[in-house]
């Protein structure tokens, strides 16, 4: 099938993890021309072709999430390549930086993890919009990851190491979240807590797009915690000690292990498959994993239902990021 008569999907950081397997996952179905949209394009190229991604089945894009400069070259570069259309787009990128004492900052000044979680994805999601709108097909979706630990009606949600995510009434978004604003909530800094917020925002975000845009696009929007991929390169940045214990740990104890395969699949499950076809829900496969474990809509926290604080964060991250409301 030729790359111009598949269906396009872009996923940030698509370039190791859950986002590599998806991008396999997907490109093997020979459907799917996958934009692998990254940092580092070398590592991208190497380790498609290291697991067994054919030549003609993706292209590799360069993307840095925490750079609003970045989001809109890429969008930029993207519509000006080729014919192609757009049918899927997979926010995965993350970063997680648990072991900080002190913020890092974007190039925009913001605290790191939640400019490129964040921030950098709202931009990106409101900017596609416009090709997914475009396409000639009915089925199109985007599709944001979220995680269990900024789910608190989840078990793996329930445990407040560091802190539980807490967006209060957004007053460091609200004070233009600078030096020395670092916290979403204007508080202070607490680097495993900025992670959860930012993929608290995640779902928000996801919410709040399906509530403006679903019914008029018919765009699907939606969520999911594909279980916990233990030995994800996202704990690159933990202490090695732990990066060796957790995978056992969730295999052994709590019987929560998902490879990165099995992670990928079932993004790409969203992407794809007709029974994901719902717009606004969160899916998860649950905190206990067994063979052939199906897919249920998850209910998410008190928070992330939260319409009003949806609006609010929308208009304020808007602001951010350089959108008009």
């Amino acid at each position: 099938m030729e790359k111009n008569n598949k269906s396009t999907v872009v996923i940030t950081g698509a370039s190791s993890g859950v986002g590599l397997h998806g991008a396999k996952a997907l490109a093997k179905t020979g459907q799917w021309h996958v934009v692998m949209a990254c940092r580092e394009l070398l590592k991208a190229k190497k380790v498609a072709q290291e697991v067994g991604m054919a030549e003609d089945s993706y292209t590799v894009m360069h993307l840095d999430l925490a750079s609003l400069e970045s989001v809109r070259g890429f969008v930029k570069t993207f519509r000006e390549s080729d014919s192609r259309s757009l049918e899927a787009l997979v926010c995965n990128a993350a970063v997680y930086l648990p072991l900080l004492k002190e913020p890092m900052r974007s190039v925009d000044g913001y605290e790191l993890s939640v400019a490129t979680n964040h921030l950098g994805h709202f931009l990106l999601c409101n900017l596609m919009l416009e090709n997914l709108r475009k396409s000639p097909i009915a089925d199109k979706r985007m599709v944001i990851l979220g995680t269990v630990t900024a789910n608190p009606k989840e078990l793996g949600g329930k445990i407040p190491i560091p802190a539980p995510p807490d967006l209060g009434e957004l007053e460091g978004f609200e004070q233009g979240f600078k030096a020395p604003i670092s916290m979403i909530n204007g508080k202070k800094f607490k680097s495993g807590k900025a992670y959860k917020d930012s993929k608290l925002c995640n779902v928000l975000t996801m919410r709040e797009l399906h509530r403006r845009y679903h019914q008029a696009t018919g765009i699907v929007f939606s969520s999911l915690y594909p279980g916990c991929v233990a030995d994800t390169p996202l704990f690159r940045n933990h202490y090695p000690l732990f990066q060796k214990i957790f995978p056992l740990f969730q295999k052994n104890i709590t019987g929560g292990y998902v490879s990165q395969d099995l992670a990928g699949e079932r993004v790409a499950a969203l992407v794809k498959d007709p029974e994901y076809n719902k717009s606004g829900v969160y899916w998860s496969w649950g905190n206990r994993q067994k063979e052939g474990r199906k897919s249920f809509v998850q209910e998410v926290s008190d928070e992330a239902s939260d319409d009003d604080k949806a609006i609010k964060l929308w208009e304020l991250s808007s602001k951010l990021v350089g959108l008009s409301t």
